[in-house]
């Protein structure tokens, strides 16, 4: 679903203030998706994921008077989203810092090597299988958290690097890192096992068969 404009946002919003509650719907609902993922990868459970979203879109609309639009709307709405998964891990007891890229989010981020495109470059007809996509979905599912949050914000829901920082929390160079590691780790998770979905003229990922 294409994000909608800064102008049709703020638009809702004036009138949600002013009384049209039915408007909510129409305001929260591109966000339902990326909130639920981002819910799931740091939850890592269907259900309390769900509970977790609902939470979420209550307290949107709850604080929505508050929302200033110093930030795009979606990346404010999974602010709280990540607040309310981080909380109830804390109250669980369950929250673990992983720090295996500590110190050196930064002094990387712009370095990518040529060979490490994007695994989304995965031929379509490849993709609507469904085998391919239970893979796509254990590998990503596999990754540690820091780099699934990346994955599914940039790669799956298509935010912008600025939008996924904001989202998580973090710097932009953190997320450019994180994102080149997670493909690596993607790609050394899917190669070997996607021979027999590779086409006839070019290789995965763009290498050369």
């Amino acid at each position: 679903m294409k994000p909608p404009t800064p102008e049709f946002e703020a638009e809702c919003i004036r009138r949600i203030l002013g009384g049209e509650k039915n408007l909510f719907h129409d305001l929260i609902r591109p966000c339902e998706r990326p909130v639920y993922f981002l819910l799931l990868s740091l939850l890592r459970n269907e259900a309390e994921a769900e509970d977790a979203a609902q939470d979420t879109v209550i307290k949107v609309f709850q604080n929505l008077k508050n929302f200033r639009g110093e930030a795009q709307f979606r990346t404010w709405v999974l602010s709280i989203a990540r607040n309310e998964g981080l909380g109830r891990l804390r109250k669980a007891g369950s929250r673990r810092e992983d720090s295996l890229d500590a110190g050196t989010d930064d002094s990387t981020g712009d370095y990518t090597p040529a060979i490490l495109t994007s695994w989304r470059e995965v031929p379509h007809e490849a993709l609507e299988r469904k085998e391919l996509g239970a893979l796509l979905r254990q590998a990503i599912d596999s990754l540690p958290e820091i780099y699934r949050n990346v994955v599914l914000l940039r790669d799956i829901e298509e935010m912008d690097v600025r939008e996924t920082a904001a989202a998580l929390g973090t710097t932009e160079g953190a997320v450019k890192v994180r994102l080149h590691r997670a493909r690596a780790m993607l790609q050394r998770e899917l190669a070997p096992k996607l021979g027999g979905f590779a086409p006839k003229r070019k290789g995965l990922f763009g290498w050369a068969r």
